[in-house]
C-alpha cells in the first residue's frame, strides 16, 4: 500500500547494509547516540547497527559520483538499545521505510511534495493525523534572541523535543538544572515554543515579532515558510499541517524544514507517539566526501503504524493474525462431506489471479472454525451441495468489526439471509476480483 504511493512519486528502492563503520554513525544522533548498539571489534574495524536508514542512504550518496539527483524508498530493520514497550510500538528491532529525495532543486519545492507523500500515505491508511511543523533556522534563531548561548542551543533544543510527552516546568526544570541555563533565559524561551497553529497564522505571529525579525536565520527560515505554504495550498495539505515551535527534532543532522507525524486518534486506540517524522538534511552527505548533496526525507515507523490498525481493528495484537482477500467456506448438515475438492478448485482460480485466499485444511471443518477463521478476510465465499449442483456459490462481503458481525448473524434467520449473494461459479473470479476493488480503500485526492 504505502510502496504504491512512494512508486507514484518516483521512488526507486534502495537498500543499503544492516551495520555501518561506527564513525559513520557517530556524533549524528545527539543524545539518542547512547541508544546505537555497537558491534565487536571484527579483525580490527569497530562497526554498529544502524540506528536509522538516513545516515547510510547519506555514506551511499556521497560514495556515488552519478546519484547526486535521486528519489529513493527503502523498507528495512533499523536497531536501537532502548527500553522496549512493545504494546506501543516501541521495539529495539524494528521496520521503518523512508523516502528522500536528493540533489539541487528550487527551495521548498521537495520538502512540499514529501508533505504530500505522508498526506496520500496516511490516506492509503485510513489514519487521520496531523503534520507538525517546525525549522531548524527559526528554532536557532529564536534561541539565539532568548539568550541561549551557541554551545548551549543543541542541548537546549533536546530539552525542548521533550515538549510532546513532558510539561513545559519539567522541561524547564531540566534546561535550568541539568544544562545550566538561567531562569530569565529559559522564560523567553517558553514564550515562543508554546506557541502553534496554522501555517499561515505562525507565519504573520513570528514576523511580527521585532526581536525574532532582527534574527538573519529566523528571517530565512520565514522566508521557506512562506513559500512552503503556498505549495502546500497548491497541493491540498495545509489543512493537515501545524506549525508547532516545540517541535524540535533532536537528531544533529538536520538543516531546515523538520516535522513529526501524529495520530488523531479516540481514547479507544493505544497511544504511540509519532508515526512518522522527517525534515531537510543538506550537509550530511558532505561528511562523507568532498561535494555537498542537498537531501530531504521521511521516515515512517512500520510497527508503531500497524500497532494502530491492529488496535483499530480490535486484534490483541498478535504478530501472528494475519489478513487475507477471500475465505472459502463449506456449509451443510450433519452428513456434509465438506466439499475439499470444491474449496481447492476455487482456490486455485483464486490464486491464479494474484487474489490471497484461505480456507479451513480439513476434510470436513466444522461451521464455527470456519466463521471463525474468516474474520480476517474481506470477502467470503460461501458453498453448499445445493448452490453448486445449481451451478452457482454464494459471495458475501464480511463484517468490519464483531458489533456488526453480531447484527448480521444474531439468529438463525437473520444468518440464513445474510449468507451472501448467490453469483455463478464461472464468474465467481470476475466478482470477487470487482467486490474487492470497491472494498480497497483509495486515497481521496
Amino acid at each position: 500500500m504505502i510502496g504504491d504511493v512512494l512508486r507514484r512519486h518516483g521512488g526507486i528502492p534502495l537498500d543499503t547494509p544492516v551495520f555501518e563503520l561506527r564513525d559513520v554513525l557517530s556524533e549524528k544522533y545527539g543524545e539518542d547516540s547512547r541508544l546505537i548498539y555497537n558491534l565487536e571489534d571484527q579483525g580490527g574495524e569497530l562497526c554498529s547497527l544502524r540506528y536509522d536508514l538516513t545516515v547510510p542512504f547519506a555514506r551511499w550518496l556521497a560514495m556515488r559520483k552519478d546519484a547526486k539527483q535521486i528519489k529513493r524508498y527503502h523498507i528495512a530493520k533499523v536497531y536501537r538499545r532502548d527500553q522496549p514497550a512493545i504494546a506501543r510500538g516501541r521495539l529495539r528491532e524494528f521496520y521503518q521505510c523512508d523516502f528522500d529525495i536528493a540533489g539541487v532543486y528550487d527551495p521548498m519545492i521537495p520538502d512540499a511534495e514529501i508533505l504530500r507523500i505522508i498526506v496520500e500515505a496516511f490516506q492509503a491508511f485510513q489514519l487521520n493525523v496531523t503534520i507538525k511543523l517546525n525549522h531548524r533556522k527559526i528554532l536557532d534563531g529564536l534561541f539565539t534572541a532568548s539568550g541561549v548561548p551557541n554551545d548551549k542551543i543543541r542541548l537546549v533544543s533536546s530539552s525542548v523535543d521533550k515538549l510532546d510527552k513532558q510539561t513545559w516546568a519539567e522541561v524547564k526544570k531540566e534546561m535550568v538544572e541539568g544544562k545550566g541555563l538561567s531562569d530569565e533565559v529559559a522564560d523567553k524561551v517558553g514564550k515562543y515554543v508554546l506557541r502553534s497553529g496554522t501555517i499561515r497564522e505562525m507565519i504573520a505571529t513570528l514576523k511580527s515579532d521585532e526581536s525574532l525579525n532582527a534574527n538573519e536565520k529566523v528571517k530565512a527560515g520565514l522566508d521557506d515558510m512562506s513559500l512552503l505554504a503556498s505549495y502546500l495550498e497548491a497541493l491540498k495539505v495545509a489543512d493537515k499541517v501545524s506549525f508547532d515551535l516545540s517541535l524540535a527534532r533532536g537528531l544533529d543532522y538536520y538543516t531546515g524544514l523538520i516535522y513529526e507525524v501524529i495520530p488523531n486518534t479516540d481514547g479507544n486506540l493505544i497511544q504511540v507517539g509519532s508515526i512518522a517524522a522527517g525534515g531537510r538534511y543538506d550537509n550530511l552527505v558532505g561528511m562523507y566526501g568532498k561535494q555537498q548533496v542537498p537531501c530531504v526525507g521521511i521516515s515512517f515507523g512500520i510497527d508503531r503504524i500497524y500497532t494502530l490498525l491492529d488496535a483499530r481493528r480490535g486484534k490483541g495484537g498478535s504478530d501472528l493474525s494475519h489478513d487475507t482477500d477471500v475465505y472459502i467456506m463449506a456449509l451443510g448438515g450433519k452428513d456434509f462431506d465438506g466439499l475439499l475438492l470444491e474449496r481447492l478448485n476455487i482456490a486455485r482460480s483464486l490464486w491464479d489471479v494474484g487474489i490471497r485466499t484461505e480456507f479451513t485444511a480439513k476434510v470436513k471443518p466444522r461451521r464455527q472454525q470456519q466463521l471463525d477463521a474468516s474474520n480476517n478476510s474481506l470477502l467470503a465465499v460461501i458453498l453448499g451441495r445445493d448452490e453448486l449442483e445449481g451451478g452457482q456459490v454464494r459471495l458475501k462481503v464480511v463484517p468490519a468489526s464483531p458489533k456488526d458481525a453480531a447484527q448480521t448473524t444474531g439468529d438463525k434467520d437473520t444468518a440464513q439471509k445474510d449468507r451472501g449473494e448467490l453469483i455463478p461459479r464461472e464468474k465467481l473470479v470476475e466478482e470477487v476480483q470487482k467486490q474487492l476493488s470497491a472494498l480497497t480503500v483509495k486515497p481521496k485526492w
